[in-house]
């Protein structure tokens, strides 16, 4: 065969050989190039049936379900920018696919649009490798081996066609292993410029318009013991002569007045679940745009704290649908005496409201008080320029002390975390840390039983009677070594991160947003390390126990270590393509279906008695970078490292159709569906292209080692350079690029901005934030609750909440308390 025969007849030859054998009678051998097809057909057809029900069940429940899968556009039906999705089955898809870059940074913001930039980028990537793959390196590879990187062909061509000799390999063959290291990741760091770029770029012009408090914001820290007041802070400030200080928030020990607001909220709760139970809450009946169990509010109706008359009014007003008096009032049991074993009964109601008054008083006093200062302050400046000088200079010779850096928007800070000592701080950040490093030991040893299910010989020498049972029949054979080693690595991916956000929650951070950034940060470490270096270099079983016994060698022969991560990698391969089609095809489109919506519903909802129970289940479900940006840069290093072998085509092909997928689908999701209430501007983008060059330096590694596997030392040699070159490009893109997508420019400020909190009249629509987005005003969690309130302020919400009464069926006291949090606020109160 010719060295120019093209990509589309050597598939065709392939498929040729795999459709015309017919095997040998007898029972069933797991080794037969059947088997291995049986797997990938297998794949494809549970992924597509799962992609194909999802998206046909979302076409024909989004028209009837609009408060879960049109949540987010229900609850900024006003402030968003986005055109309405016709109710027709398909008709969705068109309208979704012409909204521009610009409408989805108006109305997402800078995460979204980054996020999405990422997945494009994926896109024209991978589609240039897979042409490249497709047209030029898949004639190469068939000509010299005879591999066109799927199992069960090559599998077949390897055994020879009828007595003939193999086909010959040469060694100038692997010069195209060096070449296309070479060409890919010139390519890669192309389009990776060109993309940051392109981000700087908007995201200056996004930033550089507004002169929200955010912008205008430091987090001043260190502040030593003789500057604990906000006077001394401003003339420090001011003495530096780089602007005017407009207020400064000094953070104190605020933490026993958060407890009684803590305590309250539960009081609160209870209160009105006391006032259902007597008063009743019927449903009502459901819309035709809600979940089948969505219980509607009755009307608003004026309250009157004493029962009889209040029952007596709403009767006459017609509300009788809406409460159900029962006879008696409902009790709670008061437990005393030596080891609370003695218990009385008084009444539910009576005991919560007095309980409610004494916090009420208790908070009060609270306020007035004054608490010891933290080593920790907001300073807001008059102009953004001003900000960004004093985050971007050392304002003190001391280390560790008046250190200023870029402040959160105010809703976004955790205040509990401003009181703690930055000593503790570092001991639960490093303790957390610690725990992270022996749990990515505690997931390689999980990896090792996924890695049995790969082959029938492993599982043989751990579970021989399985492994014989699995033999006698084929079917279950290639269920489950094709679907149970993916299934179980696409879960790990999708828990673990869960386990790692609580975990970054408890290291100390200053901000939700933080958090966020930390997740990514360890959510990546686990998936790169541990499901993909870890499984790649220890594979299965059987290659654990060789890997550590040609360990002891590898001091005498210098490619042992080589050889091993060579062998492993091709390997593998139908292995991550599998898993590949699983995440593009099967579980992407399931996202579209919000199952973890959709099933805590009915849970919340038969718990659900209050009002506030049932308004909180109409919240828009909560979208996370942590969870969705590092499982799609391991995927997208997975192409990578397998572009050049001979599975390219087929790895790079799934991979473009994961991100193809993907982009359609957390676009809908991030415009329409859910919610992101931690806004970075963007912050994730250079987080993104480091790990992204990572996987670069991974794969001119693994080229390098495969190549010298095979004793061609001098091209092998010849890659070296290339990681020079990649890791001198990260340290030059972490201090040349980086800055720009964390600080704003000085010349990016339009300085004929006027200090007002609004967005700057004169700058292009394309790049203005919308008030969907405002920094300045997202909602307030407190009691681990969002509240509806818009915090736009550096005040801690403890200071200024206002103490509203009971939300009872007929009365929604949120408008009253967003009126009385606005004007706490406009007065500027926080007492210290």
């Amino acid at each position: 065969m010719s060295f120019t025969e093209s990509a589309p007849a050597a598939m065709v030859t392939a498929v040729a050989f795999a459709n015309n054998h017919t095997g040998d009678e007898g029972p069933p051998n797991p080794t037969d190039p059947v088997t291995g097809q049986r797997d990938l057909y297998t794949q494809l057809i549970i992924s597509l049936g799962l992609g194909v029900t999802a998206c046909l069940s979302f076409c024909l429940l989004r028209p009837k379900w609009t408060e879960l899968y049109a949540a987010r556009r229900r609850q900024h039906h006003t402030d968003l920018n986005l055109p309405e999705l016709p109710d027709s089955f398909f008709g969705w898809v068109p309208v979704l696919y012409r909204i521009t870059e610009e409408q989805v940074l108006q109305s997402a913001g800078l995460d979204a649009f980054v996020f999405l930039s990422f997945f494009r980028f994926a896109m024209r990537f991978l589609f240039t490798i897979f042409i490249l793959s497709a047209v030029i390196l898949l004639p190469i590879h068939y000509s010299y081996t005879g591999k066109l990187g799927v199992e069960d062909w090559d599998k077949y061509i390897d055994v020879g066609k009828d007595g003939k000799k193999p086909l010959i390999t040469d060694p100038p063959y692997l010069w195209t292993y060096v070449v296309f290291t070479y060409v890919f990741s010139g390519i890669a760091i192309y389009m990776l410029l060109r993309e940051t770029k392109k981000i700087i770029h908007i995201r200056q012009r996004y930033l550089g318009g507004q002169t929200s408090t955010t912008d205008r914001t430091i987090r001043l820290s260190g502040i030593p013991a003789e500057m604990g007041s906000e006077e001394k802070i401003t003339e420090f400030i001011e003495g530096l002569h780089i602007g005017e200080v407009q207020s400064v928030t000094l953070c104190r020990n605020w933490s026993s007045l958060d407890n009684l607001i803590e305590q309250r909220f539960k009081v609160l709760r209870n209160l009105e679940t006391a006032w259902v139970r007597y008063l009743g809450y019927k449903r009502a009946r459901k819309a035709g745009d809600t979940l089948p169990m969505r219980r509607q509010e009755p009307v608003d109706s004026s309250f009157i704290s004493e029962d009889d008359e209040r029952m007596r009014l709403l009767l006459e007003n017609g509300q009788d649908d809406a409460f159900n008096r029962i006879k008696t009032r409902p009790t709670v049991r008061l437990w005393y005496g030596p080891l609370k074993l003695r218990y009385r009964k008084i009444d539910a109601i009576d005991y919560y409201e007095e309980a409610l008054r004494r916090l009420d008083e208790q908070i009060q006093n609270a306020r007035q008080k004054e608490y010891p200062p933290t080593e920790l302050a907001f300073v807001t400046m008059k102009s953004i320029a001003a900000a960004q000088m004093l985050v971007q200079a050392i304002l003190d010779p001391h280390p560790m002390q008046l250190l200023a850096r870029l402040a959160p928007a105010p809703a976004d800070v955790v205040w509990g975390n401003t009181y703690l000592p930055r000593s503790r701080r570092m001991l639960q950040s490093w303790s957390i840390t610690a725990l992270i490093c022996f749990l990515s030991v505690f997931w390689s040893v999980l990896l090792v039983p996924v890695g049995t299910l790969l082959k029938l010989e492993t599982l043989h020498k751990v579970w021989p009677q399985l492994a014989d049972l699995l033999a006698r029949h084929p079917l279950a054979t290639s269920l489950v070594q094709t679907g149970l080693p993916t299934l179980a690595f696409s879960l790990l991916t999708v828990a673990v991160p869960y386990l790692y956000n609580w975990l970054s929650s408890h290291q100390g951070m200053m901000s939700r947003g933080d958090v966020e950034l930390s997740v990514i940060s360890k959510s990546f470490f686990f998936s790169f390390f541990n499901l993909f270096v870890v499984f790649t270099v220890i594979g299965t079983v059987t290659n654990f126990y060789s890997f550590w016994e040609r360990l002891r060698d590898s001091f005498k022969d210098a490619t042992t270590i080589a050889l091993v991560i060579a062998g492993s990698l091709e390997g593998l391969a139908p292995f991550y393509y599998k898993f590949l089609i699983l995440q593009g095809l099967g579980l992407f489109p399931l996202r579209l279906l919000e199952f973890g919506s959709v099933f805590m519903y009915p849970i919340n909802f038969f718990m659900a008695k209050t009002p506030r129970d049932f308004a909180d289940l109409s919240a828009p479900p909560t979208f996370s970078y942590g969870y969705s940006v590092p499982q799609s840069i391991l995927v997208l290093i997975i192409c990578v490292v397998y572009s050049v072998l001979p599975s390219s085509w087929l790895i790079c092909f799934f991979g473009l159709m994961y991100f193809t997928i993907g982009n359609f689908i957390c676009k809908y999701q991030l415009l329409y569906a859910m919610d992101h209430r931690q806004h970075s501007t963007g912050r994730a983008w250079p987080m993104i292209c480091n790990r992204v060059l990572v996987g670069l330096t991974v794969f001119q590694m693994a080229m390098a080692g495969l190549v010298a596997a095979r004793k061609a030392i001098t091209p092998s040699l010849l890659i070296v350079p290339l990681i020079g070159a990649t890791m001198w490009f990260s340290y030059f893109y972490t201090q040349s690029y980086e800055p720009l997508t964390k600080f704003i420019a000085l010349k990016s400020i339009y300085r004929d901005t006027p200090n007002s909190g609004e967005i700057s009249p004169s700058l292009s629509s394309t790049f203005s934030p919308p008030p969907a987005i405002d920094r300045d005003a997202f909602p307030v969690r407190l009691g681990g609750q969002v509240m509806p309130l818009k915090l736009k302020k550096y005040i801690n919400p403890s200071l200024i909440l206002p103490l509203d009464s009971a939300w009872l069926p007929g009365r929604n006291p949120v408008p009253e308390l967003q009126e009385g949090f606005e004007h706490y606020q406009d007065q500027n109160h926080a007492p210290v």
